[in-house]
């Protein structure tokens, strides 16, 4: 058997044949390579017993002989091969001359020293738990992701770590390749967030490439940024195309695919988070989470893990710092990369009047193309449910399922998509032991078929299911990351009550300086910076307006479906709607019920006319009622699903769409309570002859005097919704509900005179009761039977002419459109940071 030397950047190694040799960037192989182009176990040479061979590991850049990418090729003395470039990267030179042996590098771990400054002894590496696999010495550093990005001369950038493309495509001069998820495509891509004819390759006659999307519902999208839908742009050498969950680059005339299967590594880097005054609320957070992991995060409250969650996930972005999803940046590319991200809140993410299957049907309908059918979204609906065994339990309604199988529903929602990487915000809270560890072992689960899960939790009982640990200090920084079976040992302690009260006894101690002067560190977190990101052009951060799923209209429809399902669940809410109407309708009867409103009674001591105070007092009681209607029908909405909001903005919900679901169908329930109102109220009295717009008869005038009424119900709903778009807990809408009541009777001038009044009318005017009392007053022709005590001194919104009435009226909806509007910018501020920026 010939021994083979092997010369790379003057040294040379000394090629034994009983063994083989692992080159790359990996510090526990053979033979380093300190070059970004390098994949971490970019190829391994090896004696076949009847040749010397080199073999590529699906390294990202490729190994090269005289200039062409091989992955596999016997050697002899003589032979050239270039890793990561074909032409400018490491050079490994072989000869048959006998030269001195070289010693392969050591272990770069055999020397570090343990938990400085606490006297501990270096933990020892536990006995694996029957079940799981422990990293091998060959392998990658624990938590490193296994991807790096090119250097200066680098080909094709890497698209997903060291792993090769899952397909290849040739291209040919004028051809046309188009993709989608219909079988007629050249390219079929059978995912439902791919529209059946989604995008087109276009290979141009100057040999260059361009991507056309063909008016796709989930966008094309060019280094993470959306094109144009139906527009088209021109690839460079280094550009990537993600349609869906996969993702294409060029390589001479070769198109590559990669699918994203959910087996994605994850890392953040020196995420720091500053909030207003220049306190760090997050400091310095760097880890690397391999792919099929369950990573859990805990620590003491103020430790910064929900900052940290809104961080990883893009909602808030770290001020410093990046997101690596699979060697992309989440921040830069966040548009494409929302789609393969779940995150499954604290509180549930669904409407829990709804059955389970029904829940999940109006969540397909908004995150899935407008192209997908009925029996796509129920087969992939049905999967689901089988997967997390809840099948048994689709036709329950959500509030009827215990703890943990709510749990389970809210990540069936999160499925649906097939998101490679989940996040879970206390997902346990509130539960037993029993149901803590079922959800923990379902998070176990989910890591093991093939997704990467990070899981932020309190609870510490079931810590040993998870492959890594995060323990966060006070203040925000890194305390530990390693197994979770070394963490007691390396704090010192034995239970973890007593590292959370250390925490708390000493929070000026330097956590994260004893962490980073650790073994542990070395092993676990030291070569995080090794991980360079894909180095493409990015365009300046800006705000991102991704395509989404449905258009405008259909989500619309979808939204009033679902609301009025919600609605319709709900019987007490009902049966709330037809009562309050009816009973502040029916209490404006009791007073005075025999006396004519049109009629100005005589004081029968002086013998003259006197205002006709009882049409003030009944029209007083009818404005309050439709104003508390209107506003408690809406104060509670957006507050109560302001979580769901969120999440289903990030996910592509129209933001307007949502709000105007809200509008239509508590615009309806408030008009017809208005009508209900008006109608009692002002049925069994005499009223005027002739409307000032409709026309004679008495149905006419009732209709014109109820008019304002309904329309003072709407305005105060819209009202409500800016309540509830303000308050950040529901406890707080009752008190504004009562204040916002209260103003509204001050203000209808019916209390007292306003006209005249400086500075009081005109604030009056921003009031919605103002406006309706005084189109009602005008109908009735309040300057009239109910005159201001001084002569001359009526008020002009009351006066009786179709122009006052219209003015009355037009103010009365221009106050909801204003009301609307603000809605709309407070909702802004409830959606993800990185689509605002």
């Amino acid at each position: 058997m010939p021994e083979l030397v092997l010369e790379l950047n003057g040294q040379t190694w000394t090629l034994d044949p009983s063994r083989t040799y692992t080159l790359g960037r990996d510090p526990q192989g053979d033979i380093v390579l300190d070059d970004a182009r390098v994949s971490w176990r970019h190829a391994t040479i090896s004696w076949s017993g009847r040749s010397w061979s080199i073999e590529d590991h699906g390294s990202t850049n490729g190994t090269f002989a005289a200039g062409q990418r091989i992955h596999h090729l016997e050697l002899g003395p003589g032979s050239t091969v270039h890793l990561g470039n074909a032409t400018d990267g490491p050079r490994l030179t072989l000869s048959g001359s006998a030269a001195p042996a070289a010693q392969p590098q050591q272990q770069p771990y055999a020397a570090q020293g343990a938990n400085p400054g606490w006297g501990q002894p270096a933990p020892q590496q536990q006995a694996p738990q029957p079940g799981w696999q422990q990293p091998q010495p060959q392998q990658a550093a624990p938590g490193i992701p296994q991807q790096q990005g090119p250097g200066v001369g680098a080909g094709a950038p890497p698209v997903y770590g060291d792993r090769s493309p899952t397909t290849f495509h040739q291209f040919s001069v004028g051809r046309v390749m188009r993709i989608g998820r219909a079988l007629e495509n050249d390219l079929v891509v059978s995912d439902l967030q791919v529209s059946r004819h989604h995008a087109e390759f276009h290979s141009t006659p100057d040999g260059r490439m361009e991507i056309r999307d063909l008016g796709s519902h989930n966008g094309t999208y060019v280094n993470g940024q959306p094109i144009p839908k139906g527009g088209a742009q021109l690839l460079g050498p280094t550009d990537i195309v993600g349609v869906g969950h996969s993702t294409f680059r060029i390589v001479g005339d070769r198109l590559e695919e990669f699918v994203d299967t959910g087996e994605v590594s994850f890392s953040a880097r020196h995420l720091t988070v500053t909030v207003d005054g220049g306190k760090q609320i997050l400091k310095d957070v760097s880890f690397g989470v391999p792919e099929k992991s369950l990573v859990a995060v805990i620590g003491p409250s103020g430790s910064g893990k929900s900052t940290l969650l809104k961080a990883l996930t893009g909602y808030r972005p770290a001020n410093q710092g990046d997101v690596l999803y699979d060697n992309r940046n989440l921040y830069k590319q966040f548009a494409e990369l929302r789609q393969r991200i779940g995150l499954v809140p604290q509180d549930d993410i669904l409407h829990k009047e709804l059955t389970v299957k029904k829940a999940l049907k109006y969540a397909a309908k908004l995150r899935f193309p407008a192209d997908t059918t009925a029996a796509e979204r129920e087969a992939r609906i049905d999967e689901v449910l089988r997967e997390l065994k809840l099948d048994i339990h689709k036709e329950k309604k959500v509030t009827s399922l215990s703890g943990g199988q709510r749990k389970r529903v809210s990540v069936a929602l999160e499925l649906l998509t097939k998101p490679s990487l989940i996040f879970l915000d206390e997902p346990t809270s509130g539960l037993d032991p029993g149901m803590d560890r079922d959800v923990m072992q379902l998070l176990r689960g989910l890591a093991d078929d093939g997704r990467t899960v990070l899981v932020v939790t309190h609870s510490v009982a079931e810590l040993a299911l998870c492959d890594k640990l995060l323990v966060m200090a006070p203040g925000g920084a890194v305390a530990y990351f390693g197994p979770p079976e070394e963490a007691l040992n390396f704090f010192g302690y034995d239970t973890w009550a007593d590292v959370f009260s250390a925490f708390e006894n000493y929070r000026d101690y330097d956590w994260a300086g004893r962490w980073k002067g650790s073994q542990h560190y070395q092993m676990y977190a030291a070569d995080i910076d090794a991980i360079a990101p894909q180095s493409v052009q990015m365009p300046p951060m800006q705000a991102m307006r991704p395509p989404k799923p449905q258009g405008w209209g259909s989500q619309l429809m979808t939204l009033v479906r679902r609301y009025v399902s919600v609605i319709a669940s709900d019987k007490g809410f009902l049966a709330l709607t037809v009562i309050l109407p009816a009973v502040l309708g029916a209490v404006s009867l009791l007073i005075d019920p025999d006396k004519d409103l049109l009629v100005r009674p005589v004081n029968p001591q002086t013998g003259l006319p006197v205002p006709n105070g009882t049409a003030t007092t009944v029209l007083l009681i009818l404005a309050v009622g439709a104003c508390f209607a209107g506003a408690a029908n809406s104060v509670r909405e957006l507050i109560k699903e302001r979580v769901i909001y969120e999440r289903e903005r990030a996910t592509g919900l129209s933001r307007s769409a949502y709000l105007m679901s809200k509008v239509i169908v508590l615009g309806v329930i408030t008009v017809l309570q208005g009508l209900m109102v008006g109608v009692i109220g002002f049925s069994s009295r005499t009223i005027p002859d002739e409307a000032l717009i409709l026309g004679e008869g008495k149905a006419a005038v009732l209709l014109e005097m109820s008019v304002p009424i309904m329309g003072l119900g709407f305005t105060s709903m819209m009202f409500g919704l800016v309540i509830s778009s303000l308050v950040k807990t529901a406890e707080k809408t009752m008190p504004l509900l009562v204040m916002f009541a209260i103003v509204q009777v001050v203000f209808t001038g019916c209390l007292f005179i306003l006209h005249g009044n400086i500075g009081v009318n005109e604030f009056s005017y921003l009031m919605p009761s103002r406006w309706a009392v005084a189109a009602a007053g005008a109908t009735l022709d309040f300057n009239n039977i109910s005159p201001p005590k001084e002569k001359g001194d009526t008020d002009p919104l009351w006066e009786h002419t179709v122009g006052a009435y219209s003015m009355d009226m037009i103010a009365l909806i221009a106050l909801g459109v204003l009301c609307g509007f603000l809605v709309a910018r407070f909702l802004r501020r409830h959606e993800p940071e990185v689509m605002r920026k």
